[in-house]
Parts: C-alpha cells; sequence; structure tokens
C-alpha cells in the first residue's frame, strides 16, 4: 500500500490491526485462550485478507478450496485443473505446502507478499507448510485462482491452523465435504463461521453413493438453509472411480467448473463474491473486537484485585513496624539490659519515682566522657531492629503468597514465577540490616548536628554523640506524643529517663522534634525495605502486558472502522469484460433448474448442482481428464 493514499477504510483498519496485535491475555481466565486465539485470528486475517483486497480489489479471485480430511480435496482441484497439480493424501496426515494454481497472466498478482506475507513462494514441490507452492495452468480462466488447503481436521495442529488461516484469506470457500462426513461437527464449525460473517461459500459433496444421490444432498441442502447458507451453492459428486491419472470425469465436475469459468469471466460476478466476502470480513472483525476489549477488562480487574491483595500484606507490615517501633515494644530484652548498664544499673531506674527532679544532675555528672555502654545500646538497638523488620517481612510474603494462591490466576502466577514468593528476597536480611545502620548513622548526626549549636555544648560533649543518640532512640521507641509519670510502665518509665537525659542538653521542644524526625526517618526506611519486597509481586503483574489503556483503543478502532465501512467499500476499476456471444452465454450460463431423473443422471455420469434442494442438470460433454476448455 506503500506510494497511494489510504482509503478512510483502510486507515480505520490498519488502525484497528495496530490496536489487536499487542492484545496480551496471559492470566488463565475464562475463554482467554479462546480469546488470545482471536487476537491471532483477526490479526492474520487483516494482514493475509483484509488489507491486501482493499488494496487491489481488481486483483483475481481466490477460491480457497478446504474440508475435512480424505474427503477429496486435492483430488478436486487436480481434476478442475485437469492433470495432477496437488498430491492427494495417502497417508494422513499429509504435510506439504499448500498449491495455489492461477493463470500465467495472473502471476503478477501471486509472486509477491500480497496475500499470505508470511508463507514464502516456490515454484517446485515441497513438504514446508510455511511455504505457498505456486502452480500456473493456461487452463485456469484469468481471474481465477484456486488454492489447495490443508484439512481442517487434521491430527496435526498447525495444519489446522494453517486451513483456517487460508480459508480466512479466501474470496469464496470451495468446501469439500463428503457424503460419510458431511454432518460432521468440524466442517459446520467452519460453515457456521461463514455464514456468520457472510462469506461467499460453495459447498462440494463428494462420493456420493449413487442410491443416496436422492437423499443425501437433499437433506444438506436443507441443513445449509437452515444454518444461513441457503444462497450458497451445493455440488454434488457422485461417487465414481478416477483414471490413471486420479482424475474424476470431467462430467462429474463440469457444474464447479461452468460455476466458476463464469464468475472468473463476469467482473460484475467477480466483484460481487469480493464485496460481499470483504464487507463481511470487516464486519466480523469490528464485530469481535469489542470482545477482546472485555477480555482486556477482566485481565486487568483480576491483576488489580492481586495487587490490591500483595500491598496490603506489605502495607500491613510497615505498619506494624512503624506501631511497634513506637510502642515500647522494643525497649525490652537485650535493649533494656545494655540500656541499664548505660545508665549504671537499674539505680536510676529504681529511683526514678522519687527522683524525677534529681536526675538530671546525677545523669550529667555520670557520663563525663564518652560512656562505655553506649555502644552496646546502639547494637542492641540495630539486633532487635532487625529482629522485628525480618519477622514482619516473612508475615507480609507468607500473606501475599496466600492470597495469590486463593486465586486462580495468583496460584498461576506463582508457578510460573522463577521466584519463590513466599519468603523474603535472599537480599532482604542485608538491606534490612544495612538501612537500620545507615538510620543509626542518621540519628547521630542528627543529634550532632543539634548539639553543635547548643548553649549545653558542654554536656553534649560529655554525654558523647554515641550516648546522646541511643538516647534519643530509646526515646523514638517509646514515642506517644510526650511520656510523663512512672504509671507507663518499664518501657515508659525508661524512656523517661532517656527523655530527660536529652532534655537535659537539648531542652524539651528540641527531644520532641528531634524524635519526630528520627521516626519518621525510620518509618521511611522501612517503608523503603517494603516496597523493594513488594515490588517483587509488581515485577510479575507488570511483566504480563496487560493494559487497561488497550481496552478504550479495541474499542475505538472498532467504533471506527464501523463508521468508515459504513461508506461502502471501494469499486473495481478493472474495464468490464467484453459482452458474450449467444453460444459463449448459452455455454456458461447454468441451464433452467428442474428436477432432473436421478438414475439417468447416474447413468450418465453426471454431477449435479443443488439449489434450494432442486438439481440442475448439466449435460456431460468432454471425456475424464480433458482440461482445454472450462466451459
Amino acid at each position: 500500500m506503500t506510494g497511494r493514499q489510504l482509503s478512510p477504510l483502510e486507515t480505520a483498519l490498519v488502525d484497528l490491526r495496530t490496536a489487536v496485535q499487542p492484545v496480551r491475555l496471559p492470566l488463565p481466565l475464562p475463554r482467554a485462550a479462546e480469546h488470545q486465539r482471536a487476537v491471532g485470528e483477526i490479526t492474520r486475517q487483516l494482514d493475509d485478507y483484509v488489507l491486501p483486497r482493499l488494496a487491489t480489489i481488481d486483483a483475481p479471485l481466490l477460491a480457497v478450496v478446504g474440508g475435512s480430511t480424505g474427503a477429496g480435496k486435492s483430488t478436486l482441484v487436480n481434476s478442475l485443473v485437469g492433470r495432477r497439480v496437488s498430491e492427494p493424501g495417502v497417508i494422513r496426515p499429509t504435510t506439504r505446502a499448500p498449491v495455489l494454481v492461477h493463470h500465467p497472466a495472473d502471476a503478477q498478482w501471486f509472486a509477491d507478499d500480497r496475500i499470505l506475507p508470511g508463507l514464502a513462494r516456490s515454484s517446485g514441490r515441497t513438504k514446508d507448510s510455511h511455504s505457498l507452492q505456486l502452480v500456473t495452468d493456461d487452463s485456469i480462466p484469468a481471474g481465477l485462482a484456486i488454492l489447495d488447503a490443508p484439512d481442517i481436521d487434521s491430527v496435526v495442529s498447525e495444519n489446522r491452523v494453517l486451513a483456517a488461516q487460508l480459508l480466512a484469506a479466501a474470496d469464496l470457500w470451495l468446501f469439500v465435504t463428503s457424503a460419510a462426513r458431511y454432518a460432521d461437527a468440524v466442517p459446520w464449525d467452519y460453515l457456521l463461521s461463514a455464514a456468520e460473517r457472510s462469506a461467499a461459500v460453495a459447498v462440494v459433496l463428494d462420493r456420493v453413493p449413487p442410491r443416496a444421490m436422492s437423499e443425501v444432498p437433499t437433506h444438506l441442502g436443507q441443513m445449509m438453509t437452515e444454518r444461513g447458507l441457503a444462497n450458497s451453492p451445493l455440488f454434488a459428486v457422485p461417487e465414481t472411480t478416477v483414471n490413471a491419472d486420479g482424475l474424476l470425469p470431467t462430467a462429474a465436475i463440469q457444474p464447479i467448473r461452468s460455476w466458476l469459468a463464469t464468475l472468473a469471466h463476469d467482473q460484475a460476478s467477480r466483484a460481487e463474491v469480493v464485496q460481499r466476502t470483504l464487507d463481511g470480513a470487516i464486519g466480523s472483525l469490528a464485530a469481535r473486537t469489542p470482545e477482546l476489549a472485555q477480555a482486556v477488562e477482566e485481565q486487568t480487574e483480576v491483576i488489580a484485585r492481586l495487587r490490591a491483595d500483595v500491598d496490603h500484606s506489605y502495607a500491613e507490615a510497615a505498619r506494624t513496624v512503624m506501631v511497634q517501633t513506637q510502642d515500647g515494644t522494643l525497649l525490652r530484652g537485650e535493649v533494656l539490659a545494655r540500656w541499664h548498664e548505660f545508665v549504671g544499673t537499674g539505680e536510676f531506674f529504681r529511683a526514678l519515682e522519687q527522683k524525677i527532679s534529681w536526675l538530671r544532675d546525677r545523669v550529667v555528672a555520670a557520663f563525663k566522657g564518652e560512656p562505655a555502654g553506649a555502644a552496646n545500646v546502639k547494637v542492641a538497638v540495630e539486633s532487635n531492629l532487625e529482629a522485628l523488620i525480618r519477622e514482619e517481612a516473612e508475615a507480609a510474603a507468607e500473606r501475599a503468597e496466600g492470597s495469590w494462591q486463593a486465586n486462580a490466576a495468583g496460584r498461576h502466577l506463582l508457578a510460573q514465577s522463577r521466584e519463590d514468593l513466599s519468603h523474603p528476597s535472599a537480599g532482604f536480611p542485608a538491606a534490612a540490616a544495612r538501612a537500620i545502620r545507615d538510620w543509626q548513622g542518621a540519628v547521630l548526626d542528627l543529634v550532632a548536628d543539634e548539639g553543635m549549636g547548643k548553649r549545653s555544648r558542654a554536656r553534649f560533649m560529655a554525654l558523647g554523640v554515641n550516648g546522646v543518640g541511643v538516647a534519643l532512640m530509646i526515646v523514638v521507641f517509646a514515642h506517644t506524643g510526650g511520656l510523663v509519670g512512672a504509671e507507663v510502665g518499664v518501657a515508659g518509665g525508661t524512656a523517661v529517663l532517656a527523655q530527660r537525659v536529652l532534655e537535659a542538653v537539648f531542652g524539651d521542644q528540641a527531644v520532641r522534634r528531634l524524635a519526630q524526625i528520627a521516626k519518621e526517618d525510620l518509618d521511611g526506611r522501612v517503608e523503603a525495605l517494603m516496597a523493594a519486597e513488594l515490588i517483587r509481586y509488581h515485577a510479575v503483574l507488570d511483566g504480563l502486558g496487560v493494559d487497561q489503556e488497550q481496552a478504550d483503543r479495541l474499542r475505538s478502532a472498532a467504533r471506527a472502522v464501523e463508521a468508515a465501512r459504513t461508506g461502502g467499500l471501494p469499486a473495481s476499476e478493472a474495464p468490464s469484460a467484453p459482452a458474450l456471444t449467444g453460444a459463449e452465454r448459452l455455454e456458461l450460463e447454468a441451464p433452467a433448474v428442474r428436477q432432473v431423473d436421478i438414475d439417468r443422471a447416474l447413468e450418465d455420469g453426471v454431477g449435479a448442482d443443488i439449489v434450494d434442494a432442486e438439481f440442475i442438470e448439466v449435460q456431460p460433454s468432454e471425456e475424464p481428464g480433458d482440461r482445454r476448455d472450462w466451459r
């Protein structure tokens, strides 16, 4: 389409492809696999047929011969051409390249990747199913090409996918089934799909036993009428022998030849088939796209729930650490013991109720020089704080993993994950220890900056940075807006002692401000630690490639296609075919419809074209295998 201006419909369809192609539905939700296949089907049909056909509306009519295993597709193609161009499969399943037969004058339309760009072109026989074997034959009318497709019900999935792809790229389906299998589910799945998108279809009922000719074709015709294919021609080919080249008698396939030749010769008829199939295909694509948008939304809703579950788990972990680092929980065990050692065993603590007023001077007097026990308190704080953070991270991972295990999509993601998400990451302990050390260092910097500018600098220097720092940590761990009185218990009393030490240096307002700054810093570092763990889950969800905006783009693209479609498809610019002579018209046009004597038709080796459950009589003319004239 390079070098020419796209029509509004083509532009809308290109935008539709852009919206559909990246859609991914990775979660195993109901119908997700079906919708994911639809993504590939829509993209391929746009690439293989719709866009190329719109760009080359006057290209030859492509009739794809498809059907069930053993229905006789290749034999029919060979018989229509009059020589063996497609090898019938003796051993099932047959694996080979699809064969496209066209008139030499039409070679320009098929040599490049105008249609089926994903298939390489080949001029010789090959078993590569990713190739398209091109065969030229001057017996094929110009303006018509016939493509022999693989079995739609092949046991090889690759063959089934290719068959569906080729049928989706057809202007006309020449669907072959047999008298023994015409009611099977698989052929009808395809035929109903064709009916739903108004594709041009002709059905060939092959290998009809003589005794069943009065019943089977009529029954199939009724089934077609009931299923929306009343206007599709039905050709019944009687069960007969083939010649040495494996070709059917000319009389058996002459009705099909004549019908195809009429389409090929008559530009108006050919354009009608193309327009009908093309418009139906475009309508089907636009109709299927909103279903994909709904599927995307279902995926995003589940992803949002999974994300919210893990977010809640780690928010709870951060909240728990935040609470327990200010309610006195940490002021026990090793921390409390090391603090008591720091302030002179328990003497100050035991005298707290009676000697609050006396405490400040006693502490200051006791802390001449750098107190030896400050480092021990710092180590104990680090150990207890690290244990708390690791415990809550473990609990968060267990909660997050449990919430995903309760959801089918979550279980799928856990099974696919390369990392064990039920526990913190391998590097978390080291990260937690580093964060705590960094926080303690920040606390020491904080008190150092504060102490250098105070008139009580002498007292600060007497206590030392470490002494003042660990005292501030103790206050942080029981910081509830100001603790007073021994009634708050051991933890509170410990914090009051530390608070009095700090007030002796900085004053009460400064202590509250420093404690708040230190606590907010600690909370921020804990939240960062938990966020780093949480991001593992987010990475799994983000890696799915599902975007809520995709649903909006899909619906918008579908509406644009429908709007452009109302303007109609481009008309053919090819010159009209010359008027037929009287003799040519008699040869090409189907005779009047009338019920024939089935027994006489079979005796004469006549094929039957069934329309509205009536047979069109066609007199035998050429010898079997004669390919000089399709008319």
